[in-house]
This record gives C-alpha cells, sequence and structure tokens, in this order.
C-alpha cells in the first residue's frame, strides 16, 4: 500500500503561481494530479511516468501548470502559474503501479489517493 500526501494548497489571486508537493511513501510507475471543484466531478490535470518522465495535461492548464518528479525522494510537484479562478478545487495526487508506465488520464486507473490539499484563487 502506498501512501500519498499533498500538501502547498492555499488562497492566492489570479495570475499568481503556487507549487503543490505529493510525498508517496515507495516509488510508483505514473503520479499524476487530479482536482474536484464543489459540484462537479473530479477530473485529470496532469500526470508523469517514473520511467522516461513523460507528462499529458489538460488543455486548459499547458502552458500554465508544470509537473516534475523526483524519483530520489519520490515526490511529485506541480507547479502552477498564472492561476485563474477556474482552477479553484481540491487538488489530489493519484499514482498508480498497475496501469503500465505509460501516463492515463483514467481516474479509475489510479489505485492510490492523497487525501487532497484545497487551492483558491480569487479574482
Amino acid at each position: 500500500q502506498v501512501k500519498l500526501v499533498e500538501s502547498g494548497g492555499g488562497l492566492v489571486q489570479a495570475g499568481d503561481s503556487l507549487t503543490l508537493t505529493c510525498q508517496a511513501s515507495a516509488r510508483t510507475n505514473v503520479q499524476a494530479w487530479f482536482r474536484q471543484a464543489p459540484g462537479k466531478e473530479r477530473e485529470f490535470v496532469a500526470a508523469i511516468a517514473w520511467l522516461d518522465h513523460a507528462v499529458d495535461y489538460v488543455d486548459s492548464v499547458k502552458g500554465r501548470f508544470s509537473i516534475t518528479r523526483d524519483n530520489v525522494n519520490d515526490r511529485t510537484y506541480l507547479q502552477m502559474h498564472v492561476l485563474k479562478p477556474e482552477d479553484t478545487g481540491v487538488y489530489y495526487c493519484a499514482a498508480t503501479d498497475s496501469a503500465g508506465y505509460s501516463t492515463t488520464r483514467t481516474r479509475g486507473a489510479y489505485e492510490y489517493w492523497g487525501q487532497g490539499t484545497q487551492v483558491t484563487v480569487s479574482s
């Protein structure tokens, strides 16, 4: 069982930057970030593969968010720039060892989840 702990959320203004950190208790093949706004489904944001560091982003964050991972310390980061009010939500770290070595946007493919960290962007 892999444990994931997120940190770094907070209240910021539109246009600001924020970096989220996910600390894993062990290495996993793929790590990702999802987010859930009030009253909405949890959606994929970004993912990164352990083996080749391949990345994937949802279109709405491309060019503004960057996902990286530190394989030595089993950490994944989500750097968020030019934040918008629509980026508000609870951000969850997710990981999988059972879906191969490639990134995936499918929520059900991730068997490990963190508790989430709140990001609020005011206009």
